[in-house]
């Protein structure tokens, strides 16, 4: 089974910590309401996991 999650970025990454704005570089998520399409992997759902706040997931 190939899961997909898509993820749109809601709140900006400006003044956040620097780890923060990484996390959501490394997702691809560089612009508002942008949607990313990425495989439902422990490690993406990691990096979510840290900017929660920020992102809303459609699975």
């Amino acid at each position: 089974m190939n899961r997909e999650l898509k993820i749109t970025l809601v709140r900006s990454g400006i003044r956040r910590p620097r780890r923060q704005r990484a996390v959501l570089k490394g997702l691809g998520l560089t612009k508002m309401h942008r949607v990313r399409t990425l495989p439902d992997t422990p490690a993406i759902r990691g990096m979510i996991r840290k900017v929660l706040h920020l992102v809303e997931i459609i699975e």
